[in-house]
């Protein structure tokens, strides 16, 4: 098959890049082939390497970015013709629609973040990949029909982003409480930060490392600052390689607000930590719906703390919940992911009924 990935960019430190990085070089390891065009970025050259061609098509929201990207995208999708385009940005999508309209190219979308109001525009695709059953429902909620919604759970175990990493556990001090990700009031940050002063005020051994970057970090380092236990938390900055502070952790915790299907959390089981993550969107899932992870309720410190503090504080239960963690693990290994989108494909093609299974319902909690 000839696929044709359609993204803003392939830089760092951004999720929606991750994913299509990861399955554009799955997808050519499976011996398809595979292209991506954006605006280019620091994945090129591992694309390259695994034998993916890029292109360079503009993705600036304005009429006149609009028309440049058109004016590029049009000759490329005549020259590589593929057979189906993945537009994984709501930008990709627009420029996707009308040229795969005309050229009977079929149209497949990822939808990574729906709590954004533009992810509607993601419905322009023949078929709709969510990221988590999650985001499936909130997309039918929106108006895009069941029948045109596929799930594909989100996985990273095996990527070829991920090879060859350093996978030395760091040395932190324990009890470790790693949060990975970015620093944005999303990720429930103040949360986190109020639960550890109440963790540290039991347990004042405890540690918190804070591993990413974000517009709001300078307020967050402030805050902690002033907090009794300042001295206990430390911001370690953006890391192209977070593993060995999650393989050196006993605890990774992720307060999210708001997080359709956080690719963190395989790297995090893959790492043998115990979890503590809160019930919000795809989280559950990633987490096999509280088998692998603990979860706690969004925006509620004193529980989170003592989820925290039911792990530090009882090391047969660390250990416990860091077996845990393994549960069901193989399902977040990227072949997976690989195999279902190639389903999607085949799909969007006509080559089989597109799949009769529904958007699953919310499971009661756990």
């Amino acid at each position: 098959m000839r696929i044709l990935h359609l993204l803003n960019h392939t830089r760092r430190l951004n999720g929606h890049v991750h994913v299509a990085v990861d399955l554009a070089c799955a997808q050519a390891e499976m011996g398809h082939e595979v292209a991506v065009a954006s605006e280019g970025g620091d994945f090129d050259r591992l694309l390259a390497e695994f034998g993916v061609a890029t292109y360079r098509v503009g993705h600036q929201r304005s009429i006149v970015g609009v028309a440049r990207g058109l004016g590029a995208l049009w000759p490329l999708l005549r020259r590589f013709r593929p057979d189906v385009v993945h537009a994984h940005m709501m930008t990709s999508a627009v420029l996707a629609f009308p040229l795969c309209a005309f050229g009977r190219t079929r149209l497949v979308t990822t939808v990574h973040n729906e709590f954004e109001k533009s992810a509607i525009l993601m419905g322009l695709g023949r078929r709709v990949i969510a990221v988590s059953a999650a985001v499936a429902r909130s997309m039918q909620a929106r108006g895009i029909a069941g029948s045109r919604i596929d799930v594909v759970l989100n996985g990273t175990i095996g990527a070829a982003r991920l090879r060859g990493q350093d996978r030395t556990p760091r040395p932190l001090t324990t009890p470790a409480i790693v949060f990975v990700g970015g620093l944005h009031p999303r990720k429930g940050l103040d949360d986190l930060f109020a639960a550890f002063a109440l963790v540290h005020a039991r347990n004042p051994a405890a540690r918190l490392y804070v591993v990413g970057d974000g517009p709001t970090r300078p307020d967050y380092v402030a805050a902690v600052a002033r907090s009794p236990c300042a001295e206990a938390v430390s911001f370690e900055g953006g890391q192209d390689n977070p593993y060995p502070w999650m393989a050196g952790a006993d605890i990774f915790v992720l307060p999210s607000h708001a997080d359709p299907a956080p690719l963190v959390l395989s790297e995090a089981r893959e790492a043998g930590c115990a979890i503590v993550a809160t019930r919000v969107d795809g989280i559950p899932e990633l987490l096999e719906h509280g088998r692998a992870g603990l979860l706690v309720p969004p925006r509620d410190p004193a529980a989170l703390a003592e989820a925290l503090l039911s792990l530090i504080e009882a090391p047969e239960t660390l250990r416990l919940w860091r077996e845990r963690s393994q549960v069901g693990i193989e399902r977040m290994r990227i072949e997976r992911v690989a195999r279902e989108t190639l389903a999607v494909y085949a799909a969007a093609r006509g080559e089989q009924a597109p799949r009769a299974t529904p958007v699953p319902a919310e499971p009661g909690r756990c």
